[in-house]
Parts: structure tokens; sequence; C-alpha cells
């Protein structure tokens, strides 16, 4: 019987640094992610509950608009926003 090789084998023996650098984030990168994908439930809950009102809905519309948009930035730029938090030279 054939024996199949379907991943190579990747020592892990580090712990969860090997399972980061394995994904391509860094401890501080999933955490950022996690914090934009928590904003962008938060910013797609505002747009879904704009009120029937036209002046209230285009505030509250944009409220919404704006948030996602700082979730969006937070998930591409965020590991490069706080690098300078997490690598500070004292």
């Amino acid at each position: 019987m054939r024996k199949f090789n379907i991943a190579a084998p990747v020592d892990m023996s580090t712990g969860f640094k090997d399972f980061f650098d394995t994904i391509g984030l860094t401890g501080s990168g999933l955490v950022t992610k996690g914090i934009a994908a928590v904003i962008a439930v938060i910013a797609l809950r505002m747009l879904a509950q704009t009120p029937g009102d036209p002046k209230n809905a285009l505030r509250k519309g944009m409220a919404g608009v704006g948030t996602l948009f700082v979730a969006v930035v937070l998930a591409i730029y965020g590991d490069t926003l706080f690098s300078t938090v997490t690598e500070a030279k004292g």
C-alpha cells in the first residue's frame, strides 16, 4: 500500500511563535486583525439599523461607513501602525 505525504512536517517545538510564523502573523498582528474584525461587525450593525427618517439615516449611515473605513484601515495597516508601540526602545 502506498503512503501519501499530504503535508511536510513542521517543527513546532517553540510553540506559538512557530505557529504565528507559519500563518504569517505575529501575535500583535493577530490581535490587531481580531480588533478590526470586531469593529467591522459593529459598523455593519450600525449600517443595518439605520432609521427610516432620511436626515437621521444619513447621519447614522455615514457614521457606520466611517467606522467601517477605520476597521479596514486597521486590518490592512494595523501591524505597521502599532509596530512603534510594541517595539519601543528605551
